[in-house]
This record gives structure tokens, C-alpha cells and sequence, in this order.
């Protein structure tokens, strides 16, 4: 008999620990966040904050990937692999929002949670995450370009890719800025595409000051659109006759802040950004919706405000961006 009740017990304690294996093994996630291109040290910086994120949450599986240089298609496959694999989370900025709606609704439509950035006009996502509204991010980069400009003169616009949503949101941006209120700045180049490289930038600058040797003012939005104006502009011998701002990182930009080749450049941290989407992720995993005001935890994200998307999602918008010239950016060490 007692043996009986001590075959019960341990097929007890069996059952038991088969069952909280299972239960664990039910809640092991994986969130994955997908950037448009690996190597370049913006999203280097990005995936800091996705490894933080990680350490903080051990029990969920967190990584980031990308392609090996910026491509729509390179970045859907990686995508449709995602799914196949069947992750928990997808955390993904886009390179050309549109090329990837057929499989961020595949993945919805498997349960998979989808969170984006810099991609205001998805409509296949449950959250898209803007660091700040993008039109007064690119009249704020404006508004400093036409001061140092005198409010007149000849510029050009570089974005690093017209199906870049938000990079076509920071020109457009500056574009109208400068067209209500400074009749005298003239347009010259608007939105030149560089491919989100700074060899491309550079060629793209050259041929600008070739095309148009009285150009007094470039605005870049994507983060390398600046090191390679930078660059075109010292070549040129035309350091403090041309202007320079746009989306850039201090230690990337910091030589040319220091020789007047930039004059100043604009960013968001994209460590916190990567915790943003993460920490988003998370919340959808687990049922939980962000609300108008949140405070997510995260600088720059303490006070969200939440509007509905062009789908069925939401843009939760922070207020995360920062302006630095050659007498601040060394505060910044990335």
C-alpha cells in the first residue's frame, strides 16, 4: 500500500514539473527587431539598446538582424524567414514600408505581434514608434540651415531613400518650411536619393557643387547623407561658404563639426529606440495596449502621444530629438 502511495506521489511530482515545463516552454517569446541595414553605426547603436533590453528580460529571446546592405528585398526575405520560424514579436524599421505590408499582414495574420519605426504610413502593424513628428523635425533642421544661410541662397536636399518614409517626411519637412517663410532660399536639388551611403552622398555632393558652384546650403536626412556632404564640401575648399545640417551621429560627424564642413546635425538616440520597439513588443505580447500619455520608462518617451495609424494600428509618438553643433556633440559618445 505504501508503496502504491509513494508511486501516486512521485507521478504527482512528475505531472507537476511536466506541466510548469510546459508552461515555460508556452511562454518563451522571441522578439526580433529587423533594421534596413546591419554594420552602419547608427543601427550598431541600436542594437544596444535591443542587448539592454535583453538583459533586462532574460526569460524572452531578443536579436537584432538585417540586411548586409540597404535593400527592400533583402530585408522582406528576412522577414518571411521571421515568420516561417514563427517568432513572437517582429520589431522592424523598414527601408520601403510598402515592400514589406504583404508580410508584416502574413505575420499578423499568424499571430505574430508587429511593431515598426520611422514608418508612420504602415498599415500593416499594430504600433509604429516615431521618436517625434516628423515634419518638425526636418522645419527644425531647416529653420537652423536658413539662419546660417542668411535666408537666401541656393540649397539641395539628399534622402537616403525615397521610399524612406520618414526621410522623405524630414525633407518635405525643411522643403515647405523654407517655401512659407524664406522667399529668397531657392531650391535648386530637392530629395537627390544617396542609397543610404556615404560614398553615394559624396558623389551625389559633388556633383551638386559641379552642377551649382554658387550652392550655399545642403540639408541630409539620412544619418551618412552628412559625412559625405561633409566630405564634398572640404574637397571643394568651401568650408564656411556652404551650410551644412541634417540627421547625423556626433562620432560619425564629429570631424567635420570640428573643420566647419557640418555646421550642425539633428538625431534621435537609436538605443532608446530599439528599447522603445522592444519594450512595445513586450506590452503586445502580453495584452497590453499603450496609452495617450504613457510613460513608457524610456528618455524621451515619457509622455507618448498616441494617434491612430493608416491601418488598424497606432503611432505612439515621443518627443526624442536632440540638436548639436561643434560646442555640444561631445556630451554624446555614440
Amino acid at each position: 500500500m505504501k508503496l502504491n502511495k509513494l508511486a501516486t506521489a512521485l507521478t504527482a511530482v512528475a505531472l507537476a514539473a511536466g506541466a510548469i515545463a510546459a508552461a515555460q516552454a508556452a511562454t518563451n517569446e522571441t522578439i526580433v527587431t529587423v533594421v534596413k541595414v546591419t554594420g552602419i553605426n547608427w543601427f550598431n547603436r541600436m542594437d544596444e539598446g535591443v542587448k539592454e533590453f535583453g538583459k533586462a528580460n532574460p526569460n524572452i529571446t531578443v536579436y537584432q538582424t538585417g540586411p548586409g546592405r540597404a535593400d527592400a528585398a533583402q530585408q522582406l526575405k528576412i522577414i518571411e524567414d521571421l515568420i516561417a520560424k514563427k517568432v513572437t514579436a517582429i520589431a522592424v524599421v523598414p527601408y520601403d514600408p510598402p515592400t514589406l505590408e504583404p508580410a508584416l499582414k502574413k505575420a499578423m495574420d499568424r499571430g505574430i505581434k508587429v511593431v515598426t519605426h520611422e514608418a508612420d504610413n504602415a498599415k500593416n502593424t499594430q504600433v509604429d514608434i516615431e521618436a517625434f513628428d516628423n515634419t518638425a523635425y526636418g522645419a527644425g533642421l531647416n529653420e537652423r540651415l536658413a539662419k546660417c544661410m542668411g535666408q537666401q541662397g541656393k540649397w539641395a536636399v539628399l534622402v537616403g531613400s525615397l521610399g524612406s518614409r520618414s526621410q522623405v517626411q524630414w525633407a518635405d519637412g525643411g522643403i515647405g518650411n523654407a517655401k512659407a517663410k524664406y522667399s529668397k532660399m531657392d531650391l535648386v536639388e530637392p530629395k537627390l536619393e544617396t542609397n543610404n551611403d556615404g560614398e553615394r552622398a559624396y558623389q551625389v555632393a559633388k556633383e551638386v557643387l559641379r552642377k551649382h558652384p554658387d550652392l550655399t546650403g545642403f540639408q541630409g536626412s539620412s544619418s551618412l547623407d552628412v559625412i559625405g556632404i561633409g566630405r564634398a564640401v572640404e574637397e571643394a575648399g568651401k568650408v564656411g561658404k556652404i551650410c551644412v545640417y541634417g540627421t547625423g551621429l556626433p562620432t560619425e560627424a564629429a570631424k567635420f563639426l570640428e573643420s566647419g564642413a557640418i555646421n550642425g546635425i539633428a538625431f534621435w538616440d537609436p538605443k532608446l529606440a530599439g528599447l522603445a520597439m522592444n519594450k512595445v513588443a513586450q506590452m503586445l505580447v502580453e495584452g497590453k495596449e499603450v496609452q495617450n500619455g504613457a510613460d513608457l520608462g524610456i528618455t524621451g518617451y515619457n509622455k507618448v502621444t498616441v494617434s491612430k495609424g493608416p491601418g488598424k494600428g497606432v503611432i505612439v509618438r515621443g518627443t526624442g530629438w536632440v540638436d548639436v553643433d561643434k560646442t555640444n556633440y561631445k556630451q554624446y559618445n555614440f
